[in-house]
């Protein structure tokens, strides 16, 4: 193919990709934050689809490591349920069984697999997916203010991702983490921290559940801790040569790719309002 024919696919491509993530975003952002405001089991079964289809995605990813695929699915969803029932102390407790479970079925498969790396990828992806969706839930089940603070970090984690992407491609010159994620430049970090902080302040200043300082706190944790998740998924990626963790989502790629930041966001904004109200 010509270099002129092929400069031309790949903008195709890259528009292609991009109109995909508006779509995806426009259709599915309203239903998340629909279920997100009726929370309970509503909530409950969102928080468990996703986190099935991502584990599957990587455990698909990570299938040279073979991980025990049953246990992590069992762990996560006793992580989601028992954060739904019980809070924390039960989330950690239907997290904790994952180990027993993997445990088990490498007993039951006794294939040739090293079982560190075996069961240690079975936990990696029910601790990650599990525990992340599950602070989600914990986030929604603060008295009184659970529906506006778990609405105001999704939203602001959405908005910092949106405005990183967008301030990347038009202004992005200075690579945030090259080895890692090529696309990351520092002006979109810079624009996405800033729309982080900005989310929370507007959201909860007047609310009477954070004064300003703590909104801004809040909206800081939330800056660091989303594109750590980010990057950290992107290290894995890296790790197993793939570009993306599926493509369920067109252009946003996986349900993993989708909400890597929010299961970085989500811990470190729980245990921020718990320290902070």
């Amino acid at each position: 193919m010509p270099a002129g024919d092929a400069a031309s696919a790949g903008g195709d491509d890259s528009m292609t990709a991009f109109w995909s993530r508006i779509l995806v975003a426009v259709t599915a952002l309203p239903f998340v934050l629909g279920l997100v405001w009726l929370g309970g089991w509503w909530l409950l079964a969102l928080a468990a689809a996703g986190a099935l289809v991502a584990l599957h995605e990587l455990y698909h990813m990570t299938r040279s490591h073979r991980p025990l695929v049953l246990a992590g699915y069992a762990g996560a969803l006793a992580a989601l349920l028992g954060a739904h029932l019980g809070g924390p102390e039960w989330m950690m407790a239907g997290f904790f069984s994952t180990f027993a479970l993997a445990f088990l079925l490498k007993g039951i498969a006794d294939t040739r697999s090293s079982t560190t790396i075996s069961v240690g990828t079975t936990i990696l992806g029910a601790g990650w997916i599990g525990l992340g969706l599950g602070h989600v839930l914990l986030l929604r089940a603060i008295p009184e203010d659970g529906r506006l603070v778990a609405l105001t970090v999704l939203l602001a984690v959405f908005a910092s991702d949106t405005a990183a992407y967008f301030t990347g491609r038009l202004l992005g010159r200075h690579k945030l983490a090259p080895r890692t994620s090529p696309g990351k430049t520092w002006e979109g970090f810079i624009a996405g921290t800033a729309v982080a902080v900005a989310v929370p302040f507007f959201a909860l200043y007047d609310q009477d559940f954070l004064d300003i300082w703590r909104s801004l706190v809040l909206g800081a944790a939330i800056a660091v801790a989303a594109p750590i998740g980010d990057l950290f998924e992107s290290q894995i990626k890296r790790d197993v040569n793939v570009k993306d963790s599926g493509r369920l989502l067109g252009g946003h790629g996986g349900v993993l790719d989708r909400i890597d930041a929010h299961l970085f966001a989500a811990v470190a904004a729980f245990y921020a309002v718990l320290a902070l109200s």
